[in-house]
């Protein structure tokens, strides 16, 4: 009996985690809808079935919301592999990018508007660049320096420059309206075009 009143009481922890759920689903959902400069606190703590409070308790803004909720989306669908063929994990991973985070609406349109609101707050700028960008840049990183070491691309080839290449056009279409990497196709050239840019010196 004293095991199933253990079973039966309240857990606090899964219920903050519940709520916190409740809240980035319900940001994301909102950002689909209206885009994300209409969403307000108060719009997704009412959709989320919380107090205003709640959300100021753990999040500092709408922005951090949604920050936190790309964050999470952005786990799996941004993940490196590493099958020893540097051009197929690019492709892999870029297609997983594009498929489920950047060319969904749910998440396309709230992370332009994050970055938007970046340009007149430091501190989401910030977290931005610390939470979103940079443990994935670091993971794109190290793939490319292990291609470099396997002698996949130059021995003298410079891996961030390799970063910049390869997602600066996917960013650049994106918040500039310029239409997505939609089909494998491009996405072939893309990284294609980077690697030869990057290819090891031919044997003479």
């Amino acid at each position: 009996m004293p095991d199933d009143l253990e079973a039966r009481r309240p857990d606090p922890q899964r219920r903050s985690e519940k709520s916190r759920r409740s809240v980035l689903d319900a940001a994301l959902d909102l950002c689909e809808e209206q885009g994300y400069g209409p969403v307000t606190v108060e719009a997704i703590a009412a959709r989320a079935g919380v107090s205003k409070k709640t959300i100021y308790r753990w999040w500092p803004s709408k922005g951090a919301v949604v920050l936190e909720a790309l964050d999470d989306a952005a786990a799996p669908a941004a993940d490196f592999p590493d099958t020893g063929d540097l051009r197929a994990d690019l492709l892999a991973q870029m297609e997983g990018l594009l498929r489920e985070l950047l060319g969904a609406p749910r998440f396309g349109r709230a992370l332009v508007g994050v970055i938007a609101d970046t340009q007149h707050d430091a501190e989401l700028a910030r977290a931005l660049k610390e939470v979103l960008f940079r443990p994935r840049a670091e993971d794109g990183r190290a793939r490319l320096t292990k291609g470099r070491e396997a002698g996949q691309i130059g021995p003298d080839a410079d891996v961030d420059l390799a970063l910049e290449l390869l997602y600066g056009p996917v960013y650049y279409r994106l918040l500039l309206h310029q239409g997505d990497l939609h089909s494998s196709a491009e996405l072939q050239v893309l990284v294609d075009h980077t690697l030869r840019a990057l290819a090891p010196p031919a044997a003479e």
